[in-house]
């Protein structure tokens, strides 16, 4: 931040004030901790571009208005580049941002070795303890949080209850995968631009995978064994993904391989997916009738299952967490605090509508008759977050936590090439056998590079 230069004449040896060398340095230290006149504490937050976030830069100016010495500087990005752009500040210590929109992956992690500073200090009316445990515990190493969670979710299955009805069909509340595909090769009609299933194909650890380790965890597959072996070119893995990249060529839309969780969240709320497998923060985007044409026509339930339940939903949350390089900790905190608190969730509900609040964070949100009366899925969410289990997600045994990532350093790397490596798949551009094979490859180099192999 430039400072206006102040010219400090010099006075006469008479005139001058002698200081006692202490008090001096007091008086330096607290002029330091006050802005000059005119001049606020500028802070950077990365962020990504989906619809909760616009609504909080939205809302954001009420933040300035009540915090005057304090402006925000917002750099909103494309989810994948977000990352890639957070992770390069971080592990750079270069200090552009003051707040990073991060999640369940890199929290821990990031704490662990002392690259962000600890949520402590919050103010008494924050109400820690009104945040849900599973989200806390997500984004804490070693009982100490930190991150503030902006929305949780897990995974659910969207579908159209119209057309469900007019087909005959009817959803149950524990659908299989056989099941989904049945429904989606029922309910394509591409002459109608009417597509039966809508998934992510976007490639990327936090996109396309995201998804497909879902699918792989309840097909019965894991990333590695208990010998930190990567598991990619097994039976599992193979039925899995070439389920998977089968019903998108069959009854997902054109180019699905393009197509991450922005672009999947247009198609269903324009009309034109019958189902979509995917975040359950989208819930209060598909309901809510000034975003989706579709709000009343929408049913849910749980996400599906093949052979086992484990780990066929993920977790994530969304928080925000401050860099140790930021040089406005105070005010950053401040902004945290304020962009996660009750009082903002109550901001949302008056300006957006109840459905659409932050969801997954705060019980007073699921006890409040507004949200409950507006949000007919809320209560499924809550419990699908809340069993969620990070720590035993798979069928076998493994070495790692985490539901739809591995949660090491090096999975954003490896990740990313088996995201790529899958959308290849669906792209009609490689096959399963092939992609696998490659995919297995750059695991296993990865964390034997790493020494996890012994």
């Amino acid at each position: 931040m430039k400072r206006t230069q102040r010219i400090v004449r010099a006075q006469p040896r008479s005139h001058r004030i002698p200081f006692v060398k202490g008090a001096l340095s007091a008086a330096l230290a607290a002029a330091a901790l006050v802005p000059l006149a005119g001049h606020a504490a500028t802070i950077t937050i990365a962020t990504l571009n989906n619809p909760d976030i616009i609504e909080l830069k939205k809302l954001s100016p009420a933040f300035e208005k009540a915090n005057p010495d304090i402006k925000l500087n917002w750099v909103i990005l494309e989810e994948n580049v977000l990352r890639q752009r957070a992770t390069t500040d971080i592990t750079t210590n270069s200090g552009q941002f003051d707040v990073v929109t991060i999640g369940t992956y890199e929290a821990p992690q990031w704490g662990k070795r002392g690259w962000l500073s600890p949520m402590t200090g919050l103010p008494a009316n924050y109400d820690l303890d009104d945040v849900v445990k599973t989200a806390r515990d997500g984004l804490s190493y070693n009982g100490t949080l930190y991150a503030l969670p902006f929305y949780v979710e897990s995974s659910m299955t969207y579908y159209r209850k119209d057309l469900f009805q007019a087909a005959g069909l009817k959803m149950p509340d524990q659908p299989t995968y056989d099941q989904i595909k049945q429904f989606a090769d029922k309910l394509t009609d591409k002459s109608k631009g009417q597509y039966g299933i809508c998934l992510r194909g976007k490639a990327g650890w936090g996109e396309n995978m995201a998804y497909v380790s879902t699918v792989v965890n309840t097909f019965g597959g894991e990333w590695f064994n208990e010998k930190w072996q990567a598991q990619l070119d097994t039976p599992e893995w193979k039925k899995a993904v070439g389920f998977y990249a089968d019903l998108l060529k069959n009854d997902g839309p054109p180019g699905a391989s393009s197509n991450g969780f922005n672009e999947n969240l247009t198609l269903m709320s324009s009309g034109k997916c019958a189902m979509w497998i995917d975040a359950t923060v989208a819930a209060g985007m598909l309901y809510n009738k000034a975003q989706s044409q579709v709000s009343d026509k929408i049913g849910f339930a749980a996400a599906p299952v093949a052979v086992t339940p484990k780990g066929s939903h993920w977790l994530w949350s969304w928080s925000l967490a401050i860099p140790k390089t930021s040089k406005q900790q105070d005010a950053a905190k401040k902004f945290a605090a304020w962009a996660t608190s009750k009082e903002y969730i109550e901001m949302v509900g008056k300006d957006e509508g109840w459905a659409s609040v932050p969801p997954g964070t705060r019980k007073s949100t699921y006890a409040r008759p507004e949200y409950k009366q507006a949000a007919p899925f809320g209560d499924f969410v809550l419990q699908a977050i809340e069993s969620a289990n990070p720590n035993d997600a798979t069928l076998k045994k493994v070495p790692y936590t985490g539901i739809q990532f591995v949660g090491i350093p090096e999975f954003q790397s490896f990740g990313t090439v088996v995201g790529q490596s899958i959308a290849g798949v669906v792209a009609g551009q490689t096959n399963v056998d092939t992609a696998l094979k490659a995919a297995n490859a750059a695991a296993d180099r990865a964390v034997k590079q790493a020494g996890y192999q012994k």
